[in-house]
């Protein structure tokens, strides 16, 4: 299970990133963290950029609502997402999670 936490005004959601990816998806779940592949090469920031971009658009805010808080040279990462809360977010996310 992935262990999305509340935060103040809105929740962690921990990643663990494989840039360089054929397209952006979720592909599952590593260690606790939301597994995502994304189509942006890990050089200038732009797989954060697309990390985040996805995540806003998966969790159904704004892109400005969803920040990396952690991680910025590292494949295990935490973005931070505002007004949302831990159930909702799950949520949100289960429909973009590939089948068990």
């Amino acid at each position: 299970m992935i262990s999305i936490t509340d935060s103040p005004g809105g929740v962690t959601i921990p990643v663990r990133a494989q840039p360089g990816a054929r397209r952006t998806a979720i592909v599952g779940e590593h260690a606790g963290a939301l597994k995502v592949a994304v189509n942006a090469p890990p050089v200038d920031g732009k797989a954060n950029a697309a990390l985040e971009e996805a995540l806003a658009g998966w969790l159904g805010l704004k892109r400005s609502q969803v920040s990396l808080a952690k991680g910025a040279s590292s494949r295990d990462k935490a973005f931070s997402a505002l007004g949302i809360d831990a159930d909702m977010a799950r949520a949100r996310l289960a429909p973009h999670l590939p089948p068990a």
